[in-house]
């Protein structure tokens, strides 16, 4: 199983509009970030975590012309505002393209893009066309074609989302806080994705001590850090900081996994 990083910056990309950071400002290719999200490829199955505006370039780039399914941590705009540019996929399938997200997500897609939600006899020709399968809770697993997902609860502030494991690779992106139900779903990981926002810490996400504190307390092989802000500073200004099995997380890059099963 291949997983693709697709995106590793936060919301508002990297380089930011108008900032003049060094991180903004820095021609290392290790510096520039599409908001964050991820595909996860079997061979056989394809999926995306998140949606985000930068999705077309993401799946163009990446050169990904299937997908079987997406599956939503949360409804914030930096995670599904390309819900859109699923068209082309209906296209490809033929049909409805699977999308997985707990209920309070799927009640605020309808609301940014109702043109989606509409009966078929009053959607208009071209408008993306969803199969919704709502996440009633999390802990359950679901199986897409070779692929079994299990969702578990993470804390984004007080917003509960979504993070997803897939045998020994986990996926976690917006955790400021993970509860110990998770965390007791999450050793014995050969790969693990993590959100790392900025050197001092926020109400909303890990800071880098505290994604590093998680990663020694669940202790996977090898651990890739994700949702990088401009804040971070340029890449080699702070990559020898890290322990030899915890790495940046770079758009564009490639992990493998061998085993799938739960």
């Amino acid at each position: 199983m291949r997983i693709h990083l697709v995106g590793t910056g936060i919301s508002q990309g990297i380089p930011v509009i108008g900032c003049r950071c060094a991180a903004c400002q820095s021609s290392d290719i290790r510096d520039k970030r599409l908001r964050t999200a991820a595909v996860i490829d079997s061979g056989s199955t394809q999926i995306a975590f998140d949606i985000g505006p930068d999705f077309r370039q993401q799946m163009l780039r990446g050169g990904f012309t299937h997908l079987n399914a997406v599956f939503v941590t949360h409804e914030h705009s930096d995670h599904v505002a390309g819900l859109d540019d699923i068209r082309p996929y209906n296209w490809i399938l033929r049909g409805a393209m699977p999308l997985y997200a707990e209920e309070r997500v799927i009640k605020a897609l309808e609301m940014h893009f109702p043109y989606a939600f509409m009966p078929p006899e009053k959607r208009y020709p071209g408008a993306p066309d969803l199969e919704v399968h709502e996440l009633k809770e999390p802990f359950s697993s679901v199986q897409v074609g070779d692929l079994e997902l299990l969702p578990f609860r993470v804390f984004h502030g007080a917003l509960p989302i979504l993070g997803y494991r897939i045998g020994k690779f986990a996926y976690i992106t917006d955790c400021s806080y993970l509860p110990q139900e998770s965390k007791e779903l999450l050793h014995d990981l050969d790969v693990l994705v993590i959100n790392a926002l900025r050197h001092t810490q926020h109400p909303m996400h890990l800071s880098l001590s505290e994604a590093l504190q998680l990663i020694a307390e669940l202790a996977p092989r090898e651990a890739y850090l994700t949702h990088l802000s401009h804040e971070m500073g340029p890449v080699a200004s702070f990559e020898g900081m890290l322990p030899s099995h915890v790495h940046v997380g770079l758009d564009g890059m490639e992990l493998e996994v061998q085993d799938t099963n739960l």
